[in-house]
């Protein structure tokens, strides 16, 4: 039985250079949209090159653990399953790690009035810090990967469900 499911983790690990070059793309894709969303009207330049570099940060570190969640649950399976899955991991992990990063920049903001490190006020104040973040990301930050992250993740889907045939 744990032979079995090491086996099968061992072959969800995509290869070396697709997930490279898969980051690299997905990260591109990510920090455009965030930068055509924002390029009209939106604060200074400098704080728009960190949001792009934000979301592209976010998507190069998703890239990678959402390909190999989706070839975990996708093998051996029909080219449909393969398609939702990476349609739904490669979304999951995409804003799971751009909200956390958004998270944790949130966070180093409020940090100067939080109580010393690893008190029990500390923990409270973090993670209520880092839910407020995530909410603030959910509720604002989310509306930046229209269009073009959508159609990224349409092509990306596709990409992934023909080459698990």
């Amino acid at each position: 039985m744990r032979y079995r499911a090491l086996h099968r983790l061992r072959r969800s690990l995509p290869p070396l250079r697709t997930a490279f070059a898969g980051a690299l793309l997905w990260a591109m894709a990510m920090g455009a949209s965030a930068l055509l969303n924002l390029l009209y009207d939106w604060e200074t330049p400098a704080k728009v090159r960190f949001v792009s570099l934000l979301y592209a940060a976010g998507g190069a570190l998703a890239f990678p653990v959402g390909l190999f969640l989706a070839r975990l649950v996708s093998l051996g399976r029909h080219w449909e399953i393969a398609l939702a899955a990476a349609f739904v991991c490669l979304l999951a992990a995409t804003i799971t790690f751009t909200g956390g990063l958004f998270g944790l920049q949130y966070r180093s903001y409020y940090v100067q009035w939080h109580a010393p490190a690893l008190t029990i006020t500390w923990v409270f104040q973090f993670v209520f810090t880092m839910l407020t973040a995530l909410y603030q990301f959910v509720v604002l930050g989310i509306r930046l990967y229209f269009p073009l992250g959508f159609v990224a993740l349409a092509v990306a889907s596709v990409w992934f469900a023909r080459q698990q045939r």
